[in-house]
């Protein structure tokens, strides 16, 4: 049965301003007063001002102080939150005390949540460097991945806190993957000895949460500021957008360092259209999605650099369950979102196991960024390079993307084309939709394949009679062509895609 989070706090004074100061867990150490932003630490029953906490950012999160709900049976409350950022973007840990009077963490990246638990901390924990992205290793007797080894920083904090790092001071974070049980291990290196936490992905519906924010409470206008490329006045509608596109000339522009910091900007030419606009709405896997970015990626084979290819990327936005990528390449389309665990790479790395299904491998290739459009909660430049493997068993696919700094697991599956067409009240184009993975429609349209396949034959045979006609000699010059290229025609699989940082 569940219990409720234990009713002893100890309360005193803040040394700033005299505004009362709670501590609901022994645990805290420290706390960010509500009234004047001082960073309080607890000594005893004594508490110091060590300085000011800067103010957080709107981040539009349903969770606030104070929020209750249920893990496992027992009771907790959410009593502090740290807002932190890395070079790709931001995200929030929340620090949750339950009924035992134990502290766990709710890490909240874009609307992806992970509960995680305090660990006990290994006695020969290796320094931050040593963890290499992709690499295996073993913590505590478990197998891991290195999912992510990144710079981080605190730009903010709230209310009750276990550990307070310097505010704007970097350190490490590494992020470790299960090979097994798709729990994440991260290595918290802003204190001595780090702090170790172990968890798992969870939905909100499954913490039973009340308190949330309201609606309106996460109204505001959106962030407006000039384009530096053209001066047009563009727009930021989602507090966590690290890039995005002006509406006017198309220019990339960075937002990272907030509208009052420098942007920095890229003339984009040669632009692609979206086939669902952005700002459209579309009900997928019961959800109701916005999009909110599309970017166009190229890829290429390491080993043949003549054979390359291209695929469409919509980044998807719900307000509870964060976003997911609805892919548009050749062979078909696909419903992507981040995997929690590490999937086990085979030996030879011809397949790939996640949580027992063997997936088979389908593309090896390097990706690029050429287009964007809309909002992203990366940084997105053009000229983004990862190293991509996709895999595939049935509908179901897999996608390994792998830069210097992380490595990001994503799992998929296929949807019909016209379906997207349904979600997205586009039936009248539902034809532009069609790719590889659709039949013909119709007689008239197995028709028309027909008739492409008699023209090509013929332009074949064509070519093929002009050369024995051609004017070379070859008894003065080299007849053969000196000139060759190839280009896939089938499309990167599913694609993958730049997640800018899968943090939990």
């Amino acid at each position: 049965m569940a219990t409720s989070p234990s009713q002893r706090h100890y309360r005193a004074p803040c040394p700033g301003c005299g505004a009362p100061v709670a501590f609901a867990s022994a645990q805290s150490t420290h706390a960010v007063c509500g009234y004047c932003q001082s960073s309080i630490v607890r000594d005893g029953e004594t508490l110091s001002r060590i300085g000011k906490m800067a103010e957080l950012f709107e981040d539009h999160s349903p969770l606030q102080l104070h929020s209750a709900g249920q893990w496992q049976g027992q009771a907790f409350t959410l009593v502090g939150r740290l807002q932190y950022k890395y070079p790709e973007g931001t995200w929030t840990e929340w620090h949750a005390v339950l009924a035992d009077g134990s502290s766990a963490y709710l890490s909240e990246d874009n609307g992806a949540y992970v509960w995680a638990v305090p660990q006990a901390v290994p006695r020969e924990l290796p320094p931050a460097e040593r963890f290499r992205v992709g690499a295996s290793t073993t913590i505590n007797g478990q197998s891991f991945s290195v999912a992510a080894n990144t710079p981080v920083m605190l730009l903010a904090a709230q209310g009750e806190l276990p550990h307070l790092p310097a505010l704007g001071q970097s350190f490490a974070m590494v992020e470790l993957r299960s090979q097994s049980n798709a729990a994440v291990l991260s290595l918290d290196y802003g204190s001595q000895p780090p702090t170790v936490a172990l968890g798992q992905s969870v939905q909100l519906e499954d913490l039973q949460l009340t308190g949330l924010r309201d609606e309106s409470a996460k109204t505001e206008a959106g962030r407006q500021f000039n384009c530096p490329n053209c001066g047009a006045p563009v727009t930021v509608a989602l507090a966590t957008s690290q890039s995005i596109t002006c509406g006017a000339c198309n220019s990339l522009i960075d937002v990272s360092q907030g509208i009052g910091g420098e942007l920095k900007h890229a003339i984009q030419d040669e632009p692609v259209q979206p086939l669902i606009a952005l700002g459209s709405v579309g009900q997928l896997q019961g959800r109701s999605w916005q999009v909110v970015g599309f970017q166009h990626r190229m890829g290429v084979d390491p080993s043949d650099p003549d054979e390359h290819f291209g695929w469409e990327e919509y980044l998807l936005y719900n307000q509870k369950r964060g976003f997911i990528f609805l892919v548009d390449s050749t062979e078909g389309w696909s419903v992507v979102k981040p995997a929690t665990g590490a999937p086990v790479l085979s030996s030879n790395g011809q397949t790939a196991a996640y949580l027992g299904t063997t997936y088979r491998l389908k593309e090896s290739y390097d990706a690029e960024t050429t287009y964007a459009l809309g909002e992203f909660y990366w940084q997105v430049t053009r000229g983004q390079r990862t190293a991509n493997r996709d895999f595939a068993s049935g509908a179901n696919l897999l996608s390994l993307e792998q830069s210097a700094t992380e490595q990001v697991w994503s799992l998929g599956s296929k949807i019909d084309s016209a379906k997207v067409a349904e979600a997205f009240k586009l039936d009248e184009k539902k034809d532009l939709f069609q790719r590889g993975d659709v039949g013909p429609a119709s007689a008239n349209a197995a028709m028309s394949v027909r008739t492409l396949i008699v023209i090509f034959v013929v332009l074949l045979l064509l070519a093929m009679l002009i050369s024995r006609c051609s004017s070379c000699d070859p008894a003065v010059e080299n007849c053969s062509s000196s000139y060759s290229s190839s280009s896939r025609s089938s499309g990167g699989s599913f694609g993958g895609f730049s997640s800018g940082g899968g943090h939990k």
